[in-house]
């Protein structure tokens, strides 16, 4: 099976803040949003899980326009390939500090699985959206 590579497309990281308005208040709520995204994309309702990502991460609109644009296109291949969505597990929980948060979760497929990464940054004003990945590389988690 060819392996689909959209780490390079999906994970930006952005010093300046153009449509993010809003922020997280505490670590539950990073929590909650991670969930939410790994459902919404288990259920292919990938345009509502950039809609509620889009108030926490400071990407200007263009370019999340366009990472929401490739990630329709190629999760649409992904369900053509793995088949059905048939569950989620969140795979790792890792903190630096009281600073930053990545959460790992994994979606599986009939015949495969895909990895979300969400990276959380805690900023003067509560929790951003620093970094969004998705990808097919889900064998490197047994590192």
């Amino acid at each position: 099976m060819t392996k689909i590579v959209i780490v390079s497309i999906l994970s930006f990281f952005s010093l300046e803040i153009f449509g993010q308005d809003l922020f997280l208040k505490d670590v539950s709520q990073t929590q909650e949003t991670s969930k939410k995204i790994v459902y919404l994309f288990m259920d292919n309702n990938i345009s509502k899980a950039f809609d509620e990502l889009t108030p926490y991460w400071p990407m200007p609109q263009n370019e999340l326009e366009s990472i929401e644009e490739k990630t329709i296109k190629y999760l649409n291949l992904i369900n053509q390939r793995f088949g059905k969505s048939i569950g989620t597990l969140k795979v790792r929980n890792e903190t630096i500090s009281d600073i930053a948060i990545r959460e790992t979760y994994i979606i599986r497929y009939a015949n495969s699985a895909i990895r979300l990464i969400f990276t959380y940054y805690k900023n003067d004003n509560g929790w951003i959206v620093n970094a969004f990945k998705w990808d097919d590389s889900f064998e490197d988690e047994f590192n």
